[in-house]
């Protein structure tokens, strides 16, 4: 019986929230458009980047300043993030993929990124030969929330979705996962804080990566015998 534990990017493998934000300002200027606060910009990651750009500027997904804004993004990211990335991993990643390797399991990231720059990410930060899939925002028809990617992931490595959990820092990831019918571990380092996380109902909650490997090697909770959030155990 194959196992599998999902993976979203940033905020959850790396943290890129800050250069996230360094980069969205640097695109506005560069298209002399307002800058934007950072609590704004980082309000927006997890989502795609055109409608993360299509919020910040208040305008349609198909407007031509939303094609350039992430048309520029991806060079300036690579100049800006890419150098540094192996130093952004999170504490205790590296270690807890291992494990769960060792342990059997498949591994895999969706990410709202599109393919290409996530694959120049993870190989920039080392973690690229951990994954067996690598999903995409470009690969599916719509991003996550959406559970496409998700099940793409599944279909790819041969998983049924009770046997998929998906570790993620935002509500999207957590959606993604309940509309892809596998379990999920919010992990509250990242972009959305604890009380947000929550709200979306994720089976486990963690306080860190190592937290996050241990909810994943669980089986998920039968239905009504306990409550469907928890909090993981330390390690």
């Amino acid at each position: 019986m194959r196992r599998c534990v999902i993976f979203d990017l940033d905020g959850t493998l790396v943290d890129t929230p800050r250069g996230i934000v360094t980069t969205f300002a640097a695109v506005f200027a560069q298209l002399d458009l307002p800058t934007a606060d950072s609590p704004t910009i980082r309000g927006t990651i997890g989502l795609g980047l055109p409608a993360a750009f299509a919020k910040i500027l208040g305008v349609p997904e198909d407007e031509p300043v939303v094609t350039r804004c992430v048309e520029l993004y991806r060079p300036t990211f690579r100049k800006i993030v890419l150098p540094v990335a192996s130093q952004l991993v999170f504490p205790g990643v590296y270690d807890g993929l291992r494990s769960l390797r060792e342990n059997g399991f498949l591994l895999a990231v969706a990410t709202n990124r599109f393919v290409a720059p996530a694959e120049e990410l993870l190989t920039a930060a080392g973690l690229r030969d951990e994954f067996s899939v690598v999903v995409g925002a470009d690969q599916v028809p719509e991003p996550k929330p959406d559970p496409a990617a998700g099940l793409l992931v599944l279909d790819r490595l041969g998983v049924t979705p009770d046997n998929a959990v998906m570790v993620g820092d935002t509500t999207y990831d957590i959606d993604m996962a309940r509309g892809a019918g596998m379990s999920s571990v919010a992990v509250t380092y990242g972009v959305h804080g604890a009380d947000q996380l929550l709200s979306a109902g994720p089976t486990w909650l963690a306080g860190s990566f190592a937290e996050a490997v241990v909810s994943a090697r669980r089986r998920r909770p039968a239905s009504g015998s306990r409550s469907r959030t928890s909090r993981s155990p330390r390690p």
